[in-house]
């Protein structure tokens, strides 16, 4: 799995917008301006969202994934090159989470899943 790979999972979410708001090459991937994936300027590990710190902790446990640094403890950093489809899922997870979690309003304003 690669950057461009994620790159291209995360811009296919309807509505995902992308930013480099600390600069230095991050890839930010917002929805409603919430962020629901990230890779840092060194880019060997994607950090999204999961649905609970529990779960966090099972991938981290399973060796699925690693704590996210500076995040929630509800945010996993998953390597780029772990299995695409495990990959694609957590990211699609993490938008999902991040959508519905945004006002109704907001919601409204964005295409259709």
């Amino acid at each position: 799995m690669s950057r461009e790979l994620v790159n291209g999972i995360c811009a296919a979410q309807p509505g995902a917008e992308w930013s480099d708001p600390w600069g230095g090459g991050h890839d930010c991937w917002k929805v409603g301006g919430k962020i629901f994936a990230l890779t840092g300027t060194v880019g060997t590990h994607v950090a999204v969202k999961t649905d609970s710190v529990e779960t966090a902790a099972f991938l981290i446990e399973t060796g699925l994934a690693e704590r996210a640094p500076y995040l929630h403890r509800s945010w996993v950093t998953l390597p780029l090159d772990a299995a695409p489809d495990e990959l694609g899922h957590r990211i699609r997870h993490s938008y999902r989470l991040v959508r519905l979690a945004l006002p109704k309003r907001r919601q409204a304003e964005l295409p259709p899943i």
